[in-house]
Parts: structure tokens; sequence; C-alpha cells
């Protein structure tokens, strides 16, 4: 590229043929730096006038500076400025050359370009080979056998289950073409044929049964157990076929089928929790193979080429996690991520209204909820109205659990905080998903009956509570913990917050006591099922906790109560869909009548995503990366 060098007032250029700006702009002192010429040569010549027809073009981020004042093949320039006005005195260059060899010579210099224009066109369409995602919650391990939402979102994509849900979590076919139930014990399951996982290696019922044996082998409150724990022995049968014999009759076991993903059996040979743990061990059949994880910034996909069901719409996934709210938004306004989760009620309107962005929302399973202490006598974060420690837990009492239920603006919360974000609810199922309950309305806002029924449970100046919750969960956690604890408040209950985040929370709230116990008095938590079957969640959330048998993994405070126990069993045994059904409705309001927990809040799935794209939402918030699609 030939330089232009002006001098003082005056500037100067020769040989001019770049395109990019000069360093000064009209009415700046000329320096003794080397700038390059901002004009090009034109395509034509005319012999009558001397000079080219062209008129010289200066680049958009030039035009506020510079005006052009001479033709631009001229072999030397010379520009000054006249009260903002400039003139120039200039030299004509040689007439162009019209043989064929010049021709073939502008042809060569003009290669370069050619090339740079075809790689800048090409170059979206090899971008979008590659999608980036934001996501609020972050990876804490890649082993597909420990239950934790953000680690199954991402496991989805590598390891895939032998039951299929869809959008709306019913089951469908996958792995298994086919589940039959032999007897009311004994469950015949076919496998798909052809399947491969990502290493290579064919997929049979051996790995079936070392998936289930492992699933069921891992110990502690973020294991499958409770969806597994039904299956007395499980073997193989022939390479396509799998027999399950279950400890009772289990109509729910294609259901809990859904959640757990198959492992390859060859590749976990050796392989130990840590390997697991950090990906190594990482061999699924699912779309996508495990390339990188940054603990606390991003996970790396690649697309299985090997995949038995089509090739995915990208080569790369790079899921980034941004807890912070306002920053994963900003990301996906900026163009910085293609896809983002659980955008807030209070920055949905910025999505929705973004000039190349689209906001995506449907009904979700996960609910918000409290649960308080039922097993101690003295509950630890609980004291007496004057701070004192007192004698007796005070949610062992009716009356107490139905004031801290009315004392809850639920419509309050959903529209103020979670800027309707939220579905105010009294019952543990979505309203257009099974177990849903008419009859169950959400509890009342009435903190005049509140205060008189502390009253009458013989708390006339209340007492005083410490209530535990994580920050990092759903966008309004946080805000929507400290609104419940100045309801609690404003009606004599003189309620503290600790906020933690999730990983610590839940370690605490599940086994942070004495002996391994739950060690707080009350937490707000978040519950959704991943089969989608009411039967599941009042497995998890309400049947009286049993570590061995895997029974009550989420019932934090310990509720128990023989009636309710039984209908959900009778439940779990019935292969009638509606008589099942039903008795899951019973068993809830019975458990809800009692205070089992305090229904809060459905939330709602939001996604934001670019206009350019589509996304097919789910129930349960996750985002599947075959179910997001550059538009057609």
């Amino acid at each position: 590229m030939t330089a232009c060098r002006p001098a003082r007032a005056t500037r100067r250029w020769c040989g001019c043929r770049a395109r990019s700006c000069p360093s000064t702009t009209r009415g700046a002192t000329a320096s003794s730096t080397t700038m390059p010429c901002p004009f090009r040569p034109g395509p034509s010549w005319s012999r009558s006038a001397g000079w080219p027809r062209w008129m010289p073009q200066i680049p958009a981020a030039c035009r506020r500076g510079w005006t052009p004042c001479a033709p631009a093949t001229a072999s030397c320039i010379t520009c000054r400025s006249r009260k903002r006005r400039w003139t120039a005195r200039w030299r004509p260059g040689p007439e162009p050359d019209r043989s064929s060899r010049h021709r073939r010579s502008n042809v060569k210099r003009l290669l370069p370009a050619i090339t740079a224009l075809l790689v800048a066109y090409a170059a979206p369409f090899a971008l979008a080979q590659n999608l980036t995602v934001g996501m609020k919650g972050a990876v804490d391990s890649a082993d597909p056998h420990l239950l934790y939402t953000p680690n199954r979102n991402i496991a989805l994509q590598i390891y895939e289950p032998l039951i299929y849900q869809d959008r709306f979590l019913k089951p469908q076919p996958w792995l298994a073409t086919s589940w039959t139930a032999v007897d009311d014990r004994t469950w015949e399951i076919k496998l798909r044929e052809g399947v491969v996982f990502s290493d290579g290696t064919p997929f049979t019922a051996d790995d079936v049964v070392f998936s289930l044996k492992r699933g069921l082998s891992i110990e502690g409150v973020r294991t499958y157990r409770a969806y597994l724990k039904d299956i007395d022995t499980v073997e193989a049968v022939d390479p396509l076929t799998v027999r399950i014999v279950t400890r009772q009759p289990s109509a729910v076991l294609p259901w809990n089928l859904t959640t757990i993903g198959m492992v390859s059996a060859k590749a976990a040979d050796g392989a130990s929790a840590e390997d697991f743990d950090g990906g190594r061990a990482a061999i699924g059949t699912g779309p996508y193979k495990w390339v990188r994880w940054t603990p606390g910034q991003d996970v790396v996909l690649e697309r299985n080429e090997t995949y038995w069901n089509g090739e995915e719409p990208w080569e790369k996934v790079r899921v980034r996690f941004i807890a912070n709210d306002s920053a994963r938004v900003a990301a996906l306004l900026a163009g910085d991520v293609d896809l983002i989760d659980e955008v807030p009620g209070n920055l949905a309107a910025r999505v929705k209204e973004g000039e190349n962005t689209a906001l995506v929302e449907d009904t979700s399973v996960f609910e918000v909820y409290l649960t308080m202490d039922r097993f101690r006598d003295a509950s630890p974060y609980v004291k007496g109205a004057d701070g004192a420690a007192l004698a007796k837990n005070p949610f062992k009492d009716a009356k107490v659990r139905e004031a801290l239920t009315l004392a809850i603006n639920r419509k309050g919360i959903a529209e103020r905080i979670m800027q309707g974000a939220a579905t105010p609810t009294g019952q543990i199922a979505p309203e257009g998903f099974a177990g849903y309950d008419e009859t169950l309305p959400p509890a009342a806002y009435d903190p005049r009956r509140a205060k008189a029924l502390l009253a009458e449970a013989g708390y006339p100046d209340g007492f005083q509570l410490t209530i535990h919750c994580f920050n990092d969960r759903f966008s309004g956690d946080a805000q929507s913990c400290q609104a419940i604890a100045q309801m609690f408040s404003a009606i004599g209950v003189r309620t503290q917050v600790e906020t933690l985040p999730a990983s610590v929370f839940y370690k605490r709230a599940n086994s942070g006591g004495p002996n391994g116990e739950p060690e707080f008095s009350m937490i707000m938590s978040l519950y959704g099922t991943p089969t989608g079957n009411p039967v599941n969640s009042l497995v998890n959330l309400i049947q009286t906790a049993d570590k061995e048998r895997g029974l009550g993994v989420s019932n934090r405070g310990r509720y128990s109560n023989p009636e309710v126990d039984a209908l959900i069993a009778k439940a779990q045994a019935s292969f009638d869909g509606a008589r099942s059904e039903e008795l899951a409705r019973q068993a809830a309001a019975a458990a809800l009548s009692d205070q089992a927990i305090i229904p809060l809040f459905f939330l709602k799935s939001s996604w934001g995503v670019r206009k350019d794209l589509t996304l097919e939402p789910r129930g349960d918030g996750f985002i599947m990366m075959r179910n997001v699609r550059p538009k057609s």
C-alpha cells in the first residue's frame, strides 16, 4: 500500500491507491506521520476531460472529516484548506493501458480482494455451524447418574434414556422401541437395533444392565435411586432385550426410565468416580460428545458423527454459565450468545423488543415451595419472641403451619417480584399436566386470620425464625425469600433470611445437621419432577423418608403420614392410568391439608433466542440442542 505524507497545512498524497482513512480530519494540524491515501482509482478515462469521470469515493468512516479534492488517478495530489473549503492542484496521471496483458495483470491484482470477499461471504455459513448458549445454572459434575438440574440439562445432550420425553414430558420410544408388562412385576424392554456409542461400540442390553445397576449403587441424595428403587433385578435376555423384575407392582416404571442416561459398560470398565465426575468417561449414544469443561465458566460439546437419529444442526455447542440475569440478557442482545435460558420477568420486554431477538415462554413443572422442620422437638433456627430457646417446635402445631400459609401474598410475589414469570399455586402439579387438581386453588392471603391462629396456638407475640434459601437457582429467588420473610414478620414471626449458593444450600439442607439429618428449620426450595408423573412428585416430596428404599429424597422436613403413604403406594401400583392419577390427587390433597409443604408458585420457563433460530420449548425447562435450529 502506498502511503501519503502530509506537510504542514498543505497535504500531498502520491500514488493514491489505498482505501483506508487518513488519521487526521478536516481542520486538524498536519503531523509528520505517514498516512494512507483515502482515494482509490476509478475504472474509466476520458480523453476530452483529461481526467477520470469516476468521482472519488471515501469510506464511511472518513466522510465526516474529509472531502475529495482531486481526481483519484492523479499521480500526485495536493490538497489544502481555504476557509473550510478544500481545493486542489493536480497533474493527470497516464491513460490506463487497455491491452490484454494489462487486463490480466489487473485480474492478478484483484485476486486477493476477490478471495477476501469470498471468505467474508462464506464466514457466516461457517459460524452458523456453531451454537453458543448462555445458561444460568452451572454444571458441577459430568456424571450422568448424579441428579442435579443443570447437570442433567447437559447430560441429556450426551447420554440418552431408554424412553424419551416429549415437550409435555410424555414417554416416547427412543433407545427402547417398546416396553411390555409381562405381569404386575415383570417388564420386557426391546432395544433399538444399530445404535452405537460415540466411540463406535454397539449399544446392547449389557449397557442397560450396567447403567441401571450403577444408578442404583450411587448413594446420597443427588441420585436416581428414587426413580429406580422399584427395580429388584435386571438382566440381559439377548443383545436387544432386557427384563426387569420389580419389588412390587410398579406401573410408573416406564416414566421412571425416562430419567436416567445409558452409559457404555466398556468405557466405564476401570473408570473411577472422578473419571465420570470430570468427563473423562463421558461416552454416550447422544447427539453430542463431551469435549471440555471449565468449572464455573463453560462446557464445550461436539457433534457425534455416529449418532443414530440423523445429523444434528450444530457442529459445536458452547454452553457458557452466566449466573447474573442482566449479564445473560446483555450477552444475548449483544450477539455474544445465540440463546439463553431463564429470562427474568423484569428483562423479558428487552428480549421481546430486541431488534434481533425473540422471547419464548411455556408452562414449567418447577415449583417453588416451603418446607418446615417436622421431626425435631426443638428446631435449631427457631427462638421465642424474646430470643430464648423454645421448649417445643412450633411447626408441629397445625395452627402455626396454617398461619404461615395464610401470611403469604403469592399473587403479589408473582406480579411484583417475579414480574409475571410465575403462577401462584396451591398444589404439586401445574395446570395442564398429569395430577392437576381443580379443587386446590392457591391459599388465600389473610394476615388477620394468620395472627389469630398464632395466638390460638399459644404464640400471641409470635416467635423468631431464620429461613434459608438459595440465591442462584432462578431469577428472583433471593428477592422472593426476602418478601416471604417480611410477610411472616408482619404477623409476628420475626424472620431473618440467609441465602446461599445452591451447591452449599442443598448439602446443608439435605444432611448438614447432626447424624446427617437436614440442618435447617425452614427452607424455600425448588422441585420439578423429571418424569412429569405426579406419583413421583409425591414419592420424592411427601412420602416418609427411607434412605435404603430411596423414598422421600426431597422430603427435607421429614414429614410422615401413614395414610398418605398408603395412597401413594396404591397410585404407584395401579396399571390403570386414570385410577393412578386419581389416587395421586387424593394423596396430594391429604398431604397439603396437613401442610406437608407450603406451595408458592410454578415458574414459567422462558428463553431468549436470535430471531433467525427456532426453539421448541419444554415443560422441564431444558434446552435440547436438537430442538434449536436455523429458520428455513
